[in-house]
């Protein structure tokens, strides 16, 4: 994980999302800005390991992944059950 960065969920807007900011605090970024919510996960790292991309799922049930500037939003899971808890896997 990058150390200069922090993924975060924010619910600042009504509405959960998924931002980054520098360690310092500064420049926060929203990258999903979806009508429905998204979150990263509570129970497991949401950078990858070389700091490229982001997991996170949303309130419709699925997992996706994102490049680290929002770009490239993929639904990873695409089932109509509901995922939960996404993880890296060495």
């Amino acid at each position: 994980m990058p150390s200069a960065r922090i993924a975060f969920t924010s619910n600042r807007d009504r509405n959960a999302e998924v931002y980054v900011m520098n360690a310092d605090g500064t420049g926060q970024a929203n990258l999903t800005n979806n009508p429905k919510g998204d979150y990263l996960s509570l129970w497991a790292s949401a950078w990858s390991p070389d700091g490229s991309q982001i997991l996170f799922e949303s309130e419709d049930g699925q997992i996706y992944v994102m490049n680290a500037d929002g770009t490239g939003q993929t639904n990873l899971s695409n089932d109509p059950g509901k995922d939960f808890t996404p993880a890296w896997s060495p």
